[in-house]
């Protein structure tokens, strides 16, 4: 991004509403790297006004101190080597001679310990993001440029220690430095001329790299929740219909380790939570005996569903989102013909669609990291574990209950809620179920940790987290609701409900636990009806008689007089500190 680029994005922001506020801690003078950071974030908060605050020259660690008790919405560390001692620069006074290392290095050790602890002592509801020394050292060391001096070596023992520090602290980030040196080469990076004359060590594309980078720290994208692929060239080399099972291959001695490499990351996926299906015009029993192989990689047992027929591929795509309950946007699409990817993106609109380059090498490692940037995600959550087979369990209870006996089914399904009215806050999964959930969303409103955390600090506020099982199995935390008391009143802002969960009555059981907590009269709800909540608005409906499309109220008289009988257990907790 060039300047003028990013002044434009600056200025088409939104002009009212809370901006969001992000603190640049750098020691050398920001200039261009503070245009281009406050860009980049508002290409991704484009909702929001960014305002970036920076602190004095040279003195990083003064700066974090004096966020102590501050509470902007995120904050950038950018680090370069003069901030752990002056004599690491270009601009400090001090002698780059021998008997100068030693103390280099201990100055440099101190200072990290200091930065650490200034790091550790911000508010935790504070998101930060760090980048590690990116530029070149100044030539103060005797050895020459090829050989690595043993100072060096203790500075990045000292600065790797530092780094695993500050990312235990919860909400901590932090740049990967392989991946910036892809992006911005190491040689192109320092401009020697602009740090003597303004103070800012960075070329321009570098400035602009290393805001990119902390912008998805920041404020990183959804992960995609579900993959669907391929089979013949694409899981595996060779059409298993002409060739056989036996002789599909995958592996290292055949040549065609690249389906090999495909398929062990296809099934790390599986293991983190994402959904891995198959889309294949082939015979499904010839199919079934390959994927039946015991050295496969990718065991059929992660994948659901299988679509394996001579069918258009777009109409099986359209039947695994169906099973899936999820929309297209979520959802990759791999295939080695660009031809069924085509057809696919035409039928699928919001679909990612990846050609697997199955000869050749380069395009298949590029390929392998997009993947793991779209499913990437900075934790993971005991509920992934859960997801694949919640959804064969889903599609098990939605059968039962399709048929007469219903509520004779829901009766004995022996379902246990878990309530939990207080720590849940900090649980990670809980953001994250408000943030990628859709058809049962009140109203599709986004939060970063930050604003999340401001939130719930009111004293008013309240937060419940929904933890169900039945006789199916566990579907793990699949509901959140948070809002502010008021009196009699409960004001609700935040309601999802995860799809797996549908059709058990959970979302009455949500609101009678809310009613009897707080002994409340009525609850208000900030609704607002979008083209993708149709599953909360015949909710709604199905209690006030009437479709809404904005806030409404619900008395509890209403809701006692609509709502059906409740068979879940029932276990309410407050886990609060």
């Amino acid at each position: 991004m060039k300047i003028s680029e990013a002044l434009k994005v600056l200025q088409s922001a939104p002009r009212g509403g809370e901006p969001f506020e992000a603190a640049l801690v750098c020691g050398f003078t920001p200039l261009h790297l503070e245009t281009l950071l406050g860009a980049r974030l508002q290409q991704r908060l484009s909702g929001r006004r960014i305002v970036i605050a920076k602190g004095l020259f040279g003195d990083t660690a003064g700066t974090l101190e004096s966020l102590r008790g501050a509470r902007p919405h995120a904050a950038a560390l950018v680090l370069e080597w003069q901030d752990l001692d002056p004599r690491l620069g270009f601009r400090g006074a001090g002698a780059w001679s021998p008997a100068a290392v030693a103390d280099i290095v201990t100055s440099a050790t101190r200072m990290l310990d200091r930065i650490g602890a200034a790091v550790e002592q911000l508010d935790p509801g504070v998101p930060i993001a760090c980048c590690l020394p990116t530029l070149p050292l100044p030539p103060l060391f005797h050895v020459p440029g090829w050989q690595a001096p043993e100072a060096r070596l203790l500075l990045d023992r000292e600065l790797n220690g530092f780094a695993l520090r500050v990312v235990r602290r919860p909400g901590a980030t932090l740049a990967d430095a392989s991946r910036l040196a892809q992006d911005s080469p190491p040689g192109s990076r320092f401009d020697l001329k602009s740090e003597l004359s303004s103070g800012l060590p960075y070329t321009l594309p570098h400035a602009d790299a290393v805001a990119a980078t902390l912008a998805l720290l920041l404020a990183p994208p959804e992960p995609k929740k579900g993959l669907v692929t391929d089979l013949d060239d694409t899981l595996w080399h060779g059409l298993v219909g002409e060739i056989g099972p036996e002789n599909v291959a995958w592996d290292l001695d055949s040549h065609h380790s690249l389906h090999g490499l495909y398929q062990k990351l296809l099934a790390s996926f599986a293991d983190e939570g994402v959904l891995i299906a198959v889309a294949s015009k082939n015979d499904a029993r010839t199919a079934a005996g390959a994927l039946a192989r015991p050295d496969i990689l990718l065991p059929p047992g992660k994948i659901y569903p299988l679509e394996v027929h001579w069918n258009p591929k777009s109409g099986s795509v359209g039947r695994i989102l169906q099973a899936w309950n999820i929309g297209a946007g979520s959802v990759v699409f791999v295939d080695d013909s660009p031809m069924e990817l085509a057809e696919v993106e035409a039928a699928h609109p919001g679909i990612e669609c990846a050609l697997f380059p199955k000869n050749d090498p380069a395009a298949c490692h590029a390929l392998l990291r997009r993947l793991r940037d779209w499913f990437g995600k900075p934790r993971i959550a005991g509920e992934d574990a859960l997801r694949l087979e919640s959804i064969r369990q889903g599609a098990a209870f939605r059968e039962v209950e399709s048929g007469s006996a219903a509520e004779a089914f829901l009766r004995l399904a022996d379902a246990t809620m878990t309530i939990d009215y207080g720590a849940s806050q900090l649980d990670p999964r809980t953001l994250e179920l408000v943030n990628k959930t859709n058809q049962f969303n009140l109203n599709g409103a986004r939060y970063t940790e930050g604003d999340w955390r401001r939130r719930l600090a009111d004293p008013n506020a309240i937060l419940a987290a929904v933890n169900y099982q039945d006789k199916f199995g566990p579907l793990g935390k699949i509901a959140v609701l948070a809002g502010l008391v008021r009196g009699d009143e409960i004001h609700v802002d935040v309601w999802v409900m995860s799809c797996r969960a549908f059709s058990r009555r959970i979302e009455h059981r949500c609101l009678l636990s809310l009613f009897e907590r707080h002994d409340a009269r009525e609850i208000v709800f900030d609704f607002r009806a979008s083209p993708k909540n149709g599953p909360l608005q015949e909710f709604f409906e199905s209690l006030t008689g009437s479709r809404a499309s904005g806030p409404l109220r619900l008395t509890r008289t209403q809701f006692e007089e609509k709502r059906p009988v409740l068979y879940h257990n029932v276990i309410v907790t407050d886990s609060t500190p």
